[in-house]
Formats: structure tokens, C-alpha cells, sequence
């Protein structure tokens, strides 16, 4: 490495690995004096056409002289980066710092001139996006503001790369040669490019994984058995369309063949191109199996191999290094410790996994970072699939294990527009990356449904995952994952019904539930459990044991038609004796109903009645069971007779095959209605469906971060920077705390020490009476249920004499801390606080002040910065929020107050990220106006925002 002492020390930091447009990776590294010959060779293989449209003339190879300079940087006014495949280069970026004639400079000079070459094998896989990204961060850190590029006008491709990151550009044309200008601040339009091309390549990168052309299997034994010749079995079952191959280097010389399947010794040795390993050999051969990939060029692996990060600190060093050496060659890997992957894709049929039976193809995206989890999930849709799922089943399954390098993120990345997944089911025992993982969230719920349930709620993250710790209590990454359109379950189970239901019927447009059937308790069950999910159900409709199919279908086309009825829950118990309705009629009967009105969700809660719920998923040829006496098509005239009115009927010289769907088709033409063994869960899955239902309206119209002309940010800016420069982190004192928040209209009731009674009596006069009297020790401060508060103190006498009693019960002023304080008028107490978390981002929480909330933790949160529908809901979402609207005949609160507090407390905090803590408490929310009676304010450095910087792939 550079040690002359014109240089500054090598920026680790720069170093990055990057997804590329075709899901590839390549590593970003600055270049060093070491790179000579690396620089040399990848030069040598660039195009004369390339190195004329770098150097503007034909320059066939670098002297030494260049490649002396392109190599010796000072890292600050001279900076080169390279992108390597397999330690290789295969394009490079450089700036130069300028002044303002164009000539060499050093800061405060903050112009630079910038060029790329890459090398045309690599060209159009975004490489040269990339760089420009991280180029751009590193002179911004250096203290540069513009970039400058001359470009000849026949270099299309490099003026697209500018032109297309979405920065504020001014172009020319001087001299045969295109100018282009830029500033290097990141904008609204280059974040959202940004943000788009990750999409693309990470999605891309997925894609690649779970759709292969050709998947070797490395590690498959000789003899039946063991992990290796389990997943060849399975995916050789399940049909894979691709090729495959087997692989085991003990395998006899002449052996080419292996359970039917094409058997080697090496990958090395396979003729064609393999696009996927699944590795299952163990951790100490995964070294040399990866090198032997990366040489080939697979392009993914799926490591099922264990002895990783989840086995101590030996085996997280193992996994670090499998990630690093996998990325060399860039190669992205699922796992290791993973359970594999499924793709039911008719073009792809992979089952990559330890699971012996396909899942039945569906339109479910399901991710497990558990193999454990992952196994239970995919028993219970296989389980419910041929009653409650019927053909819907799963599209793609992932299981990553101990997520080293793909996360649930890149599998969002690419759900969000796979057109085969219509819902998402998330097992999350970490997340790596809270921050963007909401975002995506946030993107993916507005086009889909995404039902996550968390596990290690209570405990830290698996010994296998590396993530950043965040200080956020559970409860509130819950909280913020809501505010993300994400439904929040508590248990696989709760997963599953939510998920059958999402994808197999119409959001409802509202809470609304008609509750039918054939059993009054039943019934009255089901009306209880919609009440507890805050629903608004109608008295239930008992149609008595006696019911019939026909009576069934009227009663439901009845509910469906009316327009108080959002939803509706189906109760069915067995019924006996002659006459008594058969499953597969009663089946065809809701089916028949609910298709006439495919606007609303239809749910059935069936008890003991295992023939009913195959029926209901069943296609609508699916004949009544024998004995019924009726056809589905009888059912449905009789019960339109019943109502008075035609039913829709197939085309008069159809034959029955050509009126009914077939099985096959059924789930495309028609909504399957899900089961359930139990009411509670019926109703809570409706209730999720109900509350995401609401969210994607709402998410609609986001509503709008309002300005307020009274904000000084510059002046705020100013102060901060001031404090700042006293220390790396300060808490600010009484003064500097309503100094900074009177910048964004937020006044704070001043506050004077009473260190003495006569102290205590000057400071009410300089006030003005009536005050208060308060003791400010951590131990007593906020808390008035100790007595540590006097109120109304309308004279001298009442002053002192609280003083004499607050000194007696509690300890002398010294311990006291007493303060006086001019009487504020009465309201609801309330608690805003604004915290910035190093892995979650700015959060704003909101609750009642007082013990009660603090037990209940009734507190709200949302994701900074907040919009003024944000806001309101804020103020709406905690359970004690009643007491600031009229509870019990008190006079309201003025929460349009309140609101404007929060929306100026996040623009401070957005505004100024140096501002990491902020507590206002008490807010005193009177019914015209509020008074904030106490503030601290934290200040330090801000923590890195990942989300504003150049795309990487998280580090190893």
C-alpha cells in the first residue's frame, strides 16, 4: 500500500461490493500503487473504439508514465476507483481535483474533473452507474461539490450514464467535445434513480437464483443418502426443465452417472455453462468448491452446508470469509445453513431444497430465514392446500439461513414485481437493514399484501446473523413495520390464515361483517370475536341446523347485495339426519353466491367438517357428494327462484365440462373461499385484512409535510453547529434547549431554580402568579404520583409553605432540585419524544403522560419526517386517545395543537440530524392552544445515513 507522505492513509471505507444491472457483483476498491499490472492487463483488453473515447485520440496501451499516474493517488485531490470480477479490473473511474481555470488544486478548490473506462465485455451491466455513485461520495467526502466530464458526442453510452443519474446538470459543446457539469448533492431525482437501480439489480440477482437454466448439485454421495443426494433427488423429482448435474470428487473414474443424472468429479469438468450450485459438502471443502465455481462462472450458489456464524466465533469467521470469496467472483449465495429454494414456476419446477414433496404451485411468495420455520410453513399450506388452499399454493420459496448475503430485502426486491406472486409471507428473526427493509416494505404493500411475523422477539438475533443492533424496543419496530403497510402477525399460524385469505379473496372495503349460518353459538362467537378485533359486525343470521344449500346461497346473495356489508363470515356445523345440506352442495352453494358478487370477501368458520373445506376449494365442477340429490347448477336456480330473481347461467347449448371451470383453471377464473377450524382466526385474519385494506386507501393520499414560514433553519443550523463545536455529543442545558426549539416555533414555559425559599418567591414574582412548584431530582422528576409537584400556588404564603413540606418529605433543595413555574392551563398531559436510531432512522413517538401509559406502553410511532395525515393518526392510534376527544363529558383537546407540535418537532429533527434526541414531556394539551412545560434536547454527530450513499451490498 501507498506510504509516501504526499499521500493520505488507504480509505477502507471505500471499499464496497455492488449488485450490477444483471444481478452480478463486482467489488468497488480504491486503486494503489500495487495495481500496476492490473491496470496494464485490464487496459490491454479494452477496445481501440474505448480508448479513443477516453483519451480522445488512438492511444493503443499506457506508458509508464500513466500507468505511474493512474496508480499513485493522494486520496484526496487525485482519487482513483476500480471495479474487480475474480481480483480483476473491469473498469475504473478517476477525478481530479480543478480550480477554476482548470488546472491541478487543492482545497478549498471544490471542482472536479471525472472520467471512466470499462471494458467492453462489461459494458451495459451498469458498471459505470456504479462507480459514478461512489466516486461521487468520495468527493463529497473530500470536499468537492461539481463534477465536470468532457465527453466526445459520438460516446453515447458515457453521456447516458450522466444525464441518467439525476443530478442538476448544465451541458455545452466547445470544440468537437460535449461539457457536462453537475453538483454531487443528492436530489429527490438522483435518490429515486438510485433507489430504481438497486431494485432492478437486486431483483435481477434473485431472479437468477430461483429461475436457472442449469443447477449443479456439489457434495451428492456415492451411496443413497446424506444432505447432497436428498436435494439432486429433489430436484430430479420435481422436474426440474433445466439440466442438471451431479458432483462428487471421490466419485469412481468412468462413473457418469448418478441416480439418472449426469455425474462429474469437479464443476470444472461440466462442458456447459452451470448458472446455480447447491452446495452440501462440508464448511472446510466450501473454499475450494466456491473456486472452482467462481473459475466456471456459475452465477449463484445455495449453500445448504452448516458450521457457519451459527457454531461460535471459529464458524462466523468461516462465513465471512465464504461471503468475501464468493463475491470476488461475483457470485451472490444463499445461505449457508440454508434449507434451499423452490421455484413451482411451470418453465422452472426447482426444488432446491431438503423438502421432499413440491408445494402446490400458488400465487405465495414465502420466505424463512429458519430451515425449522421454513419446514413448518411449507407442512402447513400443504396441509390446508387440498382444503383451505385448494390450487393455491406457492410460487417461490427461500429459506436463506444464516442470510450472509441474500436477505429478505432482495427477496422483496424481486416479489415486488414478480407478476407470479400476488401475496408475500415473511419469517424474520432479524432485520439486517431496518431502514431500507421499510421502505421496501412500504413499496411492496402498496401493490401487494406482505404478512411478516418476527420471531427472537424477546432475544437476540440467531449467533448466525450479523446485523447492526438497534435501541428500539420491539414493540416499536412493530409499530413502524405497520406504519409500512406490513401486517403484523405473532405466529406461523396467524401467517397462514392471513395469507390464504389474501390470496384468495378481495380486500374488504371496509369493517362491516355480516355474520350467517347454521349455528346460533356459532354465530354468537364469531359476532364477539369481531367486536375484540374492532370490527363492526351485524347481530348474526341463524339459519337454523335445518338450513339447506339453497338457503345458504340466499341468505349469503342477500348479505352480498347489501350495502352496509363489507364482509362476510359463513358459520357451518354438521348437520344429520335426512334431508341434511352435503358438503360439497353447501361448498358450491357459498361458491355460486360469491361469485355473483366478487367485490367482497367471504370467509367460512366450519367445525368438524373436514369434507367442507375440500369442497369449498374444489373447482365448480366438483360433483356434490353422492346422495345430495342436487347438481351445483339445481342449488343455484332453486335459491335464485327462493330470491326472485335469475341467476347467471352458463350458455344454453353448453355441455356441463364446458360450463364449470376445471380444477386447474378454477383459481384463475373465480375466488377460492378460505376455511377455518376455529372463529378467532377467521376474524383475526379478517381484521388484518381490514386494517391493510385501509392502509392502501390511506397510502393513496400520503398527505404532505407542511412548511411553516416562523422556522428558522438557518439560524437553528447556526446554533447547532456552534454547541457542536464544544464536544462530540452534548446535552443542552435549559436556555440552549428553548433557544433551539423556539427556531421552529416550539415555545417552551421557562422554568427558574429555586435553590432557596426566597429564590422560589423572586422567581414567582418575575413569573407571575399563580405557579407551580417542582421537584426536578431523576428520581422525582415527571413523576407527580410521588408528590414531588405543588400546583395552583396563588400567593407568597401557599409558595413557602410547599416549599417547607416538599424539603421535609424529600431532602434538602440541594437533592431536590425545585423549580418554579408559572401555572399552564389544564388539559390532557401528553409525551412527545423524537430519537434518531443508527439502524432504524428518526422516530417520533407520542403517547399520555403518566404511569398507566408507561405500563400499557401506549405509545405510537412513525418514521421521520412525518406528514400531516401522519400526524392525526398519530394522535389517533394510542388506546387512551379518547381522553383527548370529550371522554366522559370533559372538554375536547385541542388536538389540531398537537398535531402542529409534532409536524415542527419532525421537521427539526429532519431538518437537523445532528439533533438525535429530543423529549418534550409535559405537553399540557389544554382545549385552545398547549404548553410544553418541560424539554432536553441531545446533540452529536449524525450517524451514517446508508440510504443517502452509493448502493453496497452489506460488508464482510
Amino acid at each position: 500500500m501507498q506510504t509516501s507522505p504526499d499521500r493520505h492513509e488507504y480509505p477502507a471505507h471505500w471499499e464496497a461490493d455492488v449488485v450490477l444491472r444483471d444481478g452480478g457483483t463486482a467489488r468497488i476498491r480504491p486503486i494503489t500503487v500495487d495495481d500496476a499490472d492490473r491496470l496494464v492487463s485490464f487496459y490491454e483488453q479494452v477496445s481501440d473504439e474505448s480508448k479513443y473515447y477516453r483519451f480522445f485520440a488512438p492511444y493503443p496501451r499506457l506508458s509508464a508514465k500513466d500507468v505511474h499516474r493512474f496508480t499513485h493517488h493522494d486520496f484526496v485531490d487525485r482519487v482513483g476507483l476500480a471495479a474487480t470480477v475474480g481480483g480483476e479490473f473491469i473498469a475504473t473511474v478517476r477525478y481530479d481535483r480543478i480550480g477554476a481555470d482548470g488546472t491541478p488544486a487543492s482545497a478549498p478548490a471544490d471542482e472536479a474533473e471525472v472520467a471512466f473506462l470499462v471494458q467492453d465485455a462489461h459494458q451495459g451491466r451498469g458498471v459505470a452507474s456504479a462507480l459514478l455513485e461512489h466516486i461521487g461520495a468520495v468527493a463529497r467526502e473530500r470536499g468537492i461539490r461539481r463534477f465536470a466530464a468532457e465527453v466526445l458526442p459520438a460516446n453515447t453510452k458515457m453521456i447516458k450514464v450522466f444525464t441518467d443519474a439525476g443530478y442538476t446538470q448544465k451541458r455545452s459543446f466547445e470544440d468537437g467535445v460535449v461539457r457536462l457539469e453537475f453538483g454531487l448533492e443528492p436530489t429527490d431525482r438522483s435518490l429515486a434513480v438510485q433507489y430504481a437501480r438497486e431494485h432492478r439489480a437486486e431483483a435481477r440477482s434473485v431472479q437468477r437464483l430461483l429461475a436457472p437454466g442449469s443447477v449443479a448439485v456439489i457434495g451428492t454421495g456415492r451411496t443413497p443418502g446424506g444432505v447432497g443426494r436428498s436435494v439432486l433427488g429433489n430436484i430430479r423429482d420435481a422436474g426440474f426443465t433445466g439440466r442438471l448435474y451431479a458432483v462428487n470428487k471421490a466419485l469412481p473414474d468412468g462413473q457418469k452417472e448418478l441416480d439418472g443424472v449426469p455425474a462429474h468429479r469437479s464443476v470444472r469438468d461440466i462442458d456447459d455453462p452451470v448458472d446455480l450450485a447447491v452446495v452440501a459438502v462440508p464448511a472446510e471443502q466450501v473454499t475450494e468448491v466456491v473456486t472452482e465455481c467462481g473459475e466456471h462462472g456459475v452465477q449463484g450458489l445455495v449453500v445448504v452446508s452448516a458450521g457457519y456464524a451459527e457454531s461460535g466465533h471459529e464458524g462466523r469467521e468461516r462465513q465471512r470469509a465464504l461471503v468475501r470469496h464468493a463475491r470476488t467472483y461475483g457470485m451472490r449465495i444463499i445461505g449457508p445453513n440454508a434449507f434451499g429454494i423452490i421455484n413451482t414456476s411451470p418453465q422452472v419446477r426447482l426444488n432446491a431444497s431438503l423438502a421432499p414433496e413440491v408445494p402446490r404451485p400458488g400465487r405465495i411468495g414465502l420466505f424463512a430465514q429458519s430451515g425449522a420455520i421454513g419446514i413448518a410453513l411449507l407442512s402447513r399450506l400443504h396441509r390446508r392446500g387440498g382444503g383451505v388452499t385448494g390450487v393455491t399454493g406457492v410460487s417461490t420459496f427461500v429459506s436463506s439461513g444464516n442470510r450472509a448475503d441474500v436477505s429478505g430485502n432482495d427477496v422483496l426486491q424481486y416479489w415486488y414485481e414478480d407478476p407470479d406472486t400476488d401475496v408475500v409471507l415473511m419469517y424474520l428473526e432479524s432485520i439486517g437493514n431496518p431502514r431500507k427493509f421499510t421502505r421496501l416494505a412500504r413499496r411492496t404493500a402498496a401493490a401487494k399484501p406482505l404478512v411478516v411475523v418476527q420471531g427472537a422477539r424477546h432475544a437476540a438475533a440467531p449467533q448466525g446473523h450479523a446485523v447492526r443492533a438497534t435501541r428500539l424496543p420491539h414493540e416499536t419496530v412493530s409499530a413502524l413495520l405497520r406504519q409500512a403497510g406490513v401486517i403484523r402477525v405473532d405466529t406461523i399460524t396467524e401467517l397462514v390464515d392471513a395469507g390464504l385469505l389474501l390470496a384468495r379473496q378481495p380486500l374488504p372495503p371496509g369493517p362491516r361483517v355480516a355474520i350467517l349460518g347454521n349455528s346460533e353459538s356459532l354465530g354468537l362467537l364469531t359476532y364477539d370475536a369481531c367486536l375484540a378485533e374492532g370490527l363492526r359486525p351485524h347481530p348474526p343470521q341463524d339459519l337454523t341446523t335445518a338450513a339447506s344449500a339453497a338457503d345458504f346461497h340466499a341468505a349469503l346473495s342477500r348479505a352480498l347485495a347489501d350495502d352496509r356489508c363489507d364482509a362476510v363470515v359463513v358459520t357451518a356445523i354438521p348437520a344429520v339426519g335426512e334431508g341434511s345440506v352435503g358438503d360439497a352442495a353447501l361448498a358450491q352453494a357459498l361458491r355460486s353466491a360469491s361469485a355473483a358478487a366478487p367485490g367482497k370477501p367471504v370467509l367460512v368458520v366450519h367445525v368438524e367438517l373436514g369434507g367442507l373445506a375440500e369442497a369449498l376449494s374444489a373447482a365448480a365442477s366438483t360433483a356434490p357428494q353422492t346422495g345430495s340429490g342436487e347438481t351445483p347448477q339445481s342449488i343455484s336456480d332453486r335459491a335464485s327462484r327462493a330470491e326472485g330473481g335469475e341467476h347467471p347461467r352458463s350458455a344454453p347449448d353448453a355441455t356441463p365440462a364446458e360450463g364449470h371451470l376445471p380444477a386447474a383453471d378454477a383459481a384463475e377464473g373465480a375466488h377460492l373461499i378460505p376455511a377455518y377450524p376455529a372463529a378467532e382466526r377467521a376474524v383475526r385474519a379478517l381484521g388484518q385484512a381490514v386494517a391493510y385494506a385501509q392502509w392502501r386507501r390511506d397510502a393513496a393520499d400520503p398527505g404532505k409535510v407542511p412548511e411553516y414560514e416562523d422556522i428558522d433553519e438557518k439560524g437553528a443550523a447556526a446554533l447547532i453547529d456552534g454547541l457542536l463545536a464544544r464536544g462530540q455529543g452534548l446535552t443542552l442545558g435549559t436556555e440552549e434547549t428553548c433557544d433551539l426549539l423556539g427556531h421552529y416555533g416550539v415555545q417552551v414555559h421557562r422554568a427558574l431554580p429555586a435553590p432557596t425559599p426566597d429564590a422560589a418567591v423572586e422567581a414567582a414574582r418575575t413569573l407571575g402568579y399563580p405557579v407551580a412548584l417542582k421537584a426536578t431530582a431523576p428520581h422525582l422528576r415527571h413523576r407527580a404520583d410521588l408528590g414531588g409537584v405543588r400546583l395552583d400556588l396563588a400567593d407568597e404564603d401557599q409558595l413557602r409553605r410547599s416549599y417547607a413540606e416538599l424539603t421535609e418529605l424529600f431532602g434538602a433543595p440541594e437533592e431536590l432540585r425545585p423549580v418554579v413555574q408559572r401555572m399552564a392551563p389544564r388539559g390532557v398531559d401528553v409525551v412527545v419524544r423524537a430519537v434518531i436510531d443508527p439502524a432504524a432512522g428518526a422516530v417520533l413517538s407520542f403517547g399520555l403522560a403518566g404511569a398507566a401509559s408507561q405500563l400499557l406502553g401506549d405509545t405510537a410511532h412513525r418514521l421521520i419526517p412525518v406528514t400531516d395525515r401522519e400526524a392525526s393518526s398519530l394522535v389517533r392510534s394510542i388506546r387512551t386517545a379518547p381522553l383527548l376527544f370529550g371522554w366522559r363529558g370533559s372538554a375536547p383537546a385541542d388536538t389540531r395543537a398537537l398535531e402542529e407540535l409534532l409536524l415542527r418537532l419532525s421537521r427539526l429533527v429532519d431538518d437537523h440530524p445532528e439533533v438525535v434526541a429530543v423529549t418534550l414531556e409535559p405537553v399540557v394539551v389544554a382545549s385552545h392552544g398547549l404548553s410544553v412545560l418541560g424539554a432536553s434536547v441531545r446533540l452529536a454527530p449524525p450517524p451514517a445515513r446508508d440510504d443517502l450513499g452509493p448502493r453496497t451490498l452489506p460488508a464482510y
